[in-house]
């Protein structure tokens, strides 16, 4: 074939297809490290020396076309990101990165509307998406007295240094990240004794803690978070003010709003984890206080639309409470350490399968403790920290990788403290 191809562009098939509205395609191909595009154009882009960072327009119409292709087969190498200028990529903020990193891709955008913006007609070989949340944050607990100092982790399982707080300091709470920005939120707690609170606080995805927002919903405290749906969270079970076991749950909104007092389901309960598994946006809780006479452990599956089903039994694991659990992996979830009726305190793990099963124990993994916290981190990994083991307070971690391995013991970095809580944010 011969002459320019003016309003036709390569689909990974092979076969030259028209494109909408004819397209434009600009004939110098972009090197530089940054590059504003605009609609009706098609553009080479060379990342042989450098990433480059595609500036979509800031507005945009209904049907305006973009696309962009793989010059020198390099993306693999140093990928290219797109910056939505402001407006939505397949109907998530742009505080999302959406990053392209295979050779010889090229991607073809279409505009839709407001609700879900770009969104890619085709982008041949792989199907990117949003990134996952990429840090973690660790705030909150008790260090001999209640307290509200944050310690942010980074994507690599980094934890920061200590953060002055903000907020009513408190201990045995919960948290969960919620929304498409990866946002989070601490809810409820302890001042101690029966001086329960129903205060929440939000987290942006940087880890700014924000001032208390009044609660809604009984105040109690030992209580436990997850995220289900993909953008929503549900705070679950705990002791109230008159320090009985509890099974109110309440739900978290994709803008962090708590709703008032769900019926309960299931026995009431106390100390408990949970996190997010599969991939449709469904959540378990496992494990807790009080501990039945079975060899059983209670679990509870959390639907994507936050039903949470009646107590189950798992026939695996130790029966144990203030442990942690998180997500890894992008559709498992991992349980970890805790304590017994008799005070044990237990170096134990069990990993949780992409449908909710939960694995006989591991043993042996790092320092046993109780009463610490777990987030994910990285998109597909996980980090335990924080806890106490007798009466002293720690500031251990352990990260896990996306295959699940509980790596050993790293000296911590920020307060010692337990009954602190731990999620994702990014």
């Amino acid at each position: 074939m011969s002459g320019p191809i003016g309003s036709n562009i390569l689909s990974h098939s092979g076969i030259v297809a028209e494109t909408a509205a004819g397209l434009n395609w600009v004939s110098t191909v972009v090197t530089a490290s940054t590059v504003t595009v605009e609609a009706g154009n098609g553009y080479w882009i060379n990342t042989t020396s450098n990433a480059c960072t595609i500036t979509l327009p800031a507005s945009a119409e209904a049907g305006d076309n973009i696309v962009i292709v793989d010059f020198a087969r390099t993306w693999g190498t140093n990928s290219v990101t797109l910056d939505s200028n402001g407006l939505k990529f397949q109907g998530n903020d742009d505080t999302y990165t959406v990053e392209y990193t295979t050779d010889g891709q090229s991607v073809n955008l279409i505009f839709s509307d407001s609700t879900k913006g770009w969104i890619p007609l085709e982008d041949d070989v792989v199907a990117e998406a949003p990134a996952a949340p990429k840090g973690a944050i660790f705030a909150f607990g008790y260090t001999g007295s209640a307290t509200n100092i944050s310690n942010v982790v980074n994507s690599s399982g980094v934890v920061g240094s200590d953060v002055t707080g903000v907020g009513t300091a408190r201990w045995e709470l919960a948290a969960t990240n919620f929304g498409s920005s990866g946002e989070a939120i601490f809810g409820y707690g302890t001042l101690g004794g029966t001086n329960v609170q129903s205060v929440s606080n939000k987290v942006s995805n940087l880890g700014v803690v924000s001032t208390d927002t009044n609660g809604v919903g009984t105040a109690r405290r030992a209580l436990s978070a997850v995220g289900y749906g993909g953008d929503k969270a549900i705070f679950a079970w705990g002791i109230n003010g008159s320090d009985e076991s509890s099974n109110l749950s309440n739900k978290v909104n994709n803008s962090g709003v708590i709703a008032s007092d769900g019926t309960g389901v299931g026995d009431a309960s106390q100390a408990r984890a949970g996190c997010t598994y599969g991939s449709g946006g469904t959540a378990i809780f496992a494990f807790g206080e009080p501990i039945d006479n079975t060899a059983n452990v209670q679990r509870n599956l959390v639907s994507n639309s936050g039903v949470i089903a009646s107590d189950t039994n798992s026939a695996n694991g130790t029966r144990r409470y203030w442990l942690a659990a998180a997500a890894y992996g992008t559709d498992k979830g991992i349980f970890a350490y805790g304590t017994d009726n008799e005070g044990t305190n237990h170096s134990i793990k069990n990993l949780v399968s992409n449908t909710g099963v939960i694995a006989a124990d591991v043993t042996g993994v790092g320092t046993g403790r109780q009463s610490l916290e777990a987030a994910g981190y990285g998109g597909d990994k996980a980090i335990f920290g924080f806890g106490v083991i007798g009466s002293t307070n720690q500031n251990v971690t352990n990260l896990v990788s996306n295959n699940g391995t509980v790596a050993s013991d790293v000296a911590g970095v920020g307060t010692a403290r337990r009954k602190l809580g731990g999620t994702s944010i990014g």
